[in-house]
């Protein structure tokens, strides 16, 4: 997966780069499984197919949680993520490029709201808006903290 950005500009109107998501039966499947959704179509080809879908398709889970992903990854690890809202559209099938974007729609102190959508060979496979709170900026020329050390391995008490 590629996309993600070190430098998030807070403006209404700023657009986040891109993240391109290869859809592999195998994040299909372990998506699925992950979040506990054992849905045939979700893991089954010939079950999927006998349901009407011409392969397995990707589950919601599996798409909000890169849409999770998505914002966190541009935001920074300070980023926390308070509300998720996504509506799906066409599926994802393995094989498919989804390739998710997102707009600030609102700023408000540290509070931001991003319109997101995913995008494949078929259309829109979601849209929706995430709404989080980001650490606020460090003053001009303020002293960056150290990185707090890790603890030492191998300590057997």
């Amino acid at each position: 997966m590629t996309g993600a950005s070190q430098d998030p500009v807070l403006e209404v109107g700023a657009e986040l780069p891109p993240l391109t998501v290869p859809v592999t039966r195998t994040l299909i499947v372990a998506g699925a499984i992950a979040s506990r959704d054992y849905q045939d179509v979700h893991h089954d080809p010939e079950l999927a197919r006998a349901k009407g879908s011409p392969d397995v398709f990707m589950n919601i889970l599996t798409t909000n949680g890169l849409v999770g992903r998505y914002i966190t990854d541009h935001f920074g690890p300070a980023a926390v993520l308070r509300r998720v809202a996504i509506r799906l559209g066409v599926p994802n099938y393995p094989g498919d490029t989804m390739v998710l974007s997102g707009t600030v729609t609102e700023v408000d102190g540290d509070t931001v709201r991003i319109g997101v959508r995913g995008e494949n060979r078929l259309g829109t496979h979601v849209t929706g808006t995430v709404t989080l709170t980001v650490a606020p900026a460090p003053p001009a020329g303020a002293p960056v903290p150290p990185a707090t050390p890790a603890p030492p391995s191998g300590s057997g008490s």
